[in-house]
């Protein structure tokens, strides 16, 4: 049945709208003190509940400000302020994602503090709110900064480079004064950097990052933190583990000495420490025209040593509940029918949502993008047959226990969960995944070589 998920990739590969991608799950984010909210990473946009997954409304990429095969990484404040990372910014919306502005676009360009116009790859937020980003701008002086008012104004960490792209940031849940941040120098011969401050910033420590290993452009991130003891550190070497897999590493001393735990044939998305001694791993397998969950690990010692799971979907990602409750990206198709998981135990998975019960575009004002290009254009358009409404077959939420939905997409006619949409359009969406691959930007091309 594998033919029929790879069949439904490219029927729905318009859904990405211009990035040249089939539709998937890829991130999920728990709001931090309300249960019911959830926000939701897609290959075409993003995505919130508030009704723990049952009613997802969509944004759209024109209104976060990205475009092309770029996946922004995303970070939740406790009031519901959502941040993402843009090539051109840390966008920021404070009204639940009817707009988004562009943080500190209204500082002169000559303001150190000023981190707008600029590739904006490291986000993290701190247990106590503070807001953590690092620059990656080719030509650019880049640095780390910190907000300490929710985003609204940036202070350097005076880590400035202009050869270093910064990769990652990751705040100790425990300790908001110990982060650890992640480059590799892009000029000359390139390098991998680590460094960790116990202070805030005020002071950075470098990781002689003994007997790690590398791809040929080396990319660290770090992926988790322990949240009881900020010492104990999880970082990924991105393709490290030829050809297209990763490498994990622990540390249980702030990052002095590491040591392999897991080498994967995929993309290492996600490290959810469950607690002392249980960790989970969610995999992305990464296509040019595709992205699909890998293999899901599990360790039982701490993360010291990890096995394959059998039997659990297909996790593109995994995020976990302050109550301890997981939510996983499955595959919306063949084998799991499960756009968004959950689970209790990390054993047994319960489908949450699928693509056909998308709610609809997130209702906001006239004059805004939200409204005026996601609504209106690109998500309920009669006239214009390849509005993402038509695509998905939307019928609305399906709240409660469901009935197993085992329907896949027609391979001659309908598209995604629905089967209204007649085959000319499926050929539609194919000519235009050819003619979206043209149109990429090179600066995401960059990226995946980074």
């Amino acid at each position: 049945m594998r033919w029929l998920a790879v069949a439904s990739f490219v029927v729905g590969a318009q859904l990405a709208h211009a990035n040249g991608r089939a539709p998937q799950t890829i991130s999920i984010y728990p709001q931090p003190g309300d249960p019911q909210t959830l926000f939701l990473g897609t290959t075409f946009g993003f995505l919130v509940s508030h009704d723990e997954g049952c009613t997802f409304n969509w944004m759209c990429e024109q209104n976060i400000g990205y475009g092309g095969v770029w996946d922004p990484t995303y970070a939740i404040g406790s009031d519901g302020t959502i941040f993402a990372t843009t090539f051109d910014g840390l966008r920021i919306s404070r009204d639940g994602g009817c707009t988004f502005t562009t943080a500190t676009a209204d500082l002169p360009v000559t303001d150190p503090t000023r981190i707008a116009d600029i590739w904006i790859d490291a986000l993290d937020i701190g247990p106590t709110g503070e807001v953590w980003v690092g620059t990656a701008e080719t030509g650019h002086t880049n640095d780390i900064f910190v907000s300490l008012d929710n985003g609204v104004s940036f202070q350097s960490r005076c880590m400035l480079s202009p050869e270093i792209w910064w990769k990652s940031v990751k705040v100790a849940p425990s300790n908001p004064a110990q982060v650890y941040i992640t480059g590799y120098q892009v000029a000359g011969t390139p390098v991998a950097y680590l460094y960790r401050t116990t202070n805030g910033g005020m002071m950075w420590t470098p990781s002689p990052l003994a007997n790690v290993m590398y791809a040929s452009t080396p990319v660290l991130r770090v992926k988790a933190v322990d949240p009881i003891d900020p010492n104990v550190v999880f970082m990924v070497s991105e393709g490290a583990n030829p050809p297209t897999g990763d490498r994990l590493y622990r540390s249980s001393d702030g990052g002095t000495t590491w040591t392999e735990v897991l080498a994967t044939p995929s993309s290492i998305h996600d490290v959810v420490i469950r607690d002392a001694q249980r960790i989970m791993i969610a995999t992305q397998v990464k296509g040019a025209t595709s992205v699909m969950g890998g293999p899901a690990f599990e360790s039982s010692d701490g993360g010291r040593t990890f096995t394959q799971l059998s039997n659990v979907p297909l996790l593109a990602c995994l995020a976990k509940r302050a109550d301890g409750v997981l939510f996983g990206c499955g595959a919306n198709w063949d084998p799991d029918f499960k756009a968004v998981a959950r689970s209790n135990d990390g054993v047994a998975w319960e489908k949450v949502w699928r693509f056909v019960e998308i709610a609809g575009a997130l209702k906001c004002p006239e004059g805004t993008v939200q409204h005026d290009t996601c609504d209106v254009t690109l998500w309920d358009c009669p006239t214009c047959q390849t509005d993402l409404k038509r695509q998905f077959g939307a019928k609305g939420p399906a709240c409660g226990p469901v009935t197993p939905d085992t329907s896949q997409p027609p391979p001659k006619k309908g598209c995604c969960d629905g089967s209204g949409a007649q085959s000319s359009v499926m050929w539609l969406f194919v000519g235009a995944w050819f003619l979206t691959r043209r149109r990429r930007r090179a600066r995401a091309s960059s990226d995946s070589a980074a």
